[in-house]
């Protein structure tokens, strides 16, 4: 899981996506294995991707897809793949539909909304229309939490996995040191 934000690395906003993703992907019977924070930069960005997609069979990210300046993420997806930055039709469309059933404009910012790295499949979003994609194995979603939450169960349905791997947790009143050689020999 790759977490994308100057803002989460400052401390102000919790990141609560963790959370929900690790508890969908235990449902659906997929481990997550790493999870990493990386600021609003380019070569951080591209970097992790790259190395993350190799590694794992499925990169989640969380952040950088909004009409701001610093949401980068489309940009250095498509780059850490090589492939060209396109505006999405089928985003587009979405958009459209949305903002007009709003009454807001859709301007040059919220357009950027509609870019993907060319051959991305969409990942639709319930909650504000603009979708987050997908490329080869990585997955793009929003940082909203609401957003991210929606998405991630707009996607599962799609990931292959296994049986959901289940845990028990026991009240025991005693401390770790004292049950520490116990559970080593288990």
């Amino acid at each position: 899981f790759l977490i994308i934000g100057n803002e989460i690395l400052s401390g102000r906003p919790k990141d609560l996506n963790l959370n929900v993703l690790a508890t969908a992907l235990v449902e659906k019977g997929i481990r997550m294995r790493e999870a990493r924070v990386v600021a609003d930069d380019e070569d951080e960005i591209v970097g992790a991707v790259q190395a993350l997609s190799k590694r794992y069979d499925h990169v989640f990210t969380s952040g950088g897809i909004g009409p701001t300046h610093d949401d980068i993420t489309c940009d250095c997806i498509a780059k850490a793949f090589g492939r060209p930055v396109i505006r999405n039709p089928g985003a587009l469309r979405l958009l459209q539909v949305h903002y007009e059933r709003s009454g807001i404009e859709l301007n040059e910012a919220r357009l950027r909304m509609a870019n993907t790295p060319e051959g991305a499949t969409l990942i639709d979003n319930p909650v504000s229309a603009a979708p987050g994609f997908t490329i080869e194995n990585v997955h793009v979603m929003a940082g909203v939490p609401r957003i991210f939450e929606a998405m991630v169960k707009e996607l599962l349905p799609r990931l292959v996995g296994g049986a959901p791997v289940r845990s028990i947790s026991i009240s025991c009143p005693l401390g770790e040191g004292i049950v520490a050689a116990g559970l080593g020999a288990i």
